[in-house]
């Protein structure tokens, strides 16, 4: 129900993983019919909604467009969802577009000048924006201008150009990545946090209503407690679930039906699929727990260097099971729990020695 971003490439092996909270291409067209309309609507980020509901009825009430807004956090958690709402809120248009796709500040200057008043602009992605443009857009945010230059060379000339009042909407996954003098424009900084059980199970329940979907609490809490506290991984696994349950089951979903559906995927109840479960086996069983360095956990899965660090290895640090290390990677006491081993008993080395275990 709340999702956003588009990722880096990684491994192509790796484009279809249930529990990745990048979009793909059926995201995308189910996200549409499924995105709450406005504030009341939207679940969880309760302190972002309560402080931003706060600065649009603020702005209303003085017939001034709003401020500009920065959403950081994780892919995944509403950042696209909420820029809607705020345009929605305003009763204004949206004009979405991204970092990358604005390479030059001519680009930027195009999108900016076809504005129209109150418009608000969606950055996605706005870490990754081309230096030039960057400097362009302070001019834009703070005086509502731009410097458009004609010619090159000594016989270039600045042309002043007057932009209506707009609001911006800057969405990022590396807000420590935006330059100070960005960040300093933005009127409104909201971060967006991974979301609880029952705030997933609110989301699962409200998909299901609008996919007309049969599931009772139980099989909303199955699906809830495997999402990574992510609403886009939540509404994937509930699509496949329903799948499942169509094909194998009476079409109605409880916690058996989602428990054997995602078992079937290779989910696990931990929300675990098979790449992270083959980093935590072989750095328990290969390596016994570690310390290993990262290059050797890769070639032991079977996968890059880069896939097992940006794409396994978060989730792992975030559930407490993997642990980074100037020594390398070192698996927790939990991890051997999760997958059901005993430590071995050597003690000072590795996994004991750090941990205690």
């Amino acid at each position: 129900m709340n999702w956003d971003d588009t990722g880096p490439d990684t491994d192509e092996r790796l484009d279809e993983r249930l529990v990745d909270a990048d979009a793909d291409g059926e995201d995308t067209a189910v996200e549409a019919a499924l995105r709450p309309k406005d504030l009341d609507e939207f679940v969880g980020q309760e302190k972002v909604r309560e402080q931003l509901d706060l600065v649009l009825k603020a702005a209303l009430a003085r017939g001034a467009t709003a401020d500009h807004v920065l959403l950081s956090g994780a892919p995944g958690l509403g950042k696209t969802t909420l820029s809607m709402i705020i345009a929605a809120e305003m009763g204004a248009p949206i004009r979405i577009t991204s970092g990358p796709a604005i390479q030059h500040a001519g680009d930027l200057a195009a999108i900016l000048s076809s504005l129209q008043e109150g418009e608000v602009l969606f950055l996605d992605e706005i870490h990754r924006m081309s230096r030039p443009a960057e400097e362009m857009l302070y001019m834009a945010m703070e005086d509502f201008r731009v410097d458009v230059i004609v010619g090159k060379g000594p016989g270039a000339t600045a042309i002043p150009l007057e932009l209506p009042p707009f609001t911006l909407v800057g969405a990022t996954t590396r807000a420590g990545l935006l330059p100070p003098p960005l960040r300093d424009r933005f009127g409104f900084t909201g971060h967006m946090e991974f979301y609880a059980p029952a705030e997933l199970e609110r989301v699962i329940h409200r998909s299901a209503r609008l996919l007309d979907v049969a599931i009772d609490a139980d099989g909303a809490a199955e699906i809830a407690g495997r999402s990574r506290g992510t609403p886009r991984i939540a509404n994937r696994l509930l699509r496949r679930v329903r799948d499942y349950a169509q094909v194998k089951a009476d079409g109605r979903i409880d916690r058996t039906v989602a428990a054997a559906a995602l078992k079937v995927y290779e989910v696990d109840a931990r929300g675990l699929d098979r790449l992270d479960r083959a980093v935590l086996g072989a750095l328990l069983k290969l390596f016994g727990g570690g310390p290993v360095g990262l290059s050797t956990l890769a070639v032991a899965v079977g996968e890059e260097r880069e896939t097992v660090e940006e794409v396994a290895e978060p989730f792992l640090v975030r559930e407490g099971l993997l642990a980074r290390t100037p020594r390398g990677r070192v698996a927790t006491p939990a991890a051997w729990t999760h997958l059901g081993l005993v430590p071995p008993s050597h003690g000072g080395k590795g996994q004991q020695g750090l941990f205690g275990a």
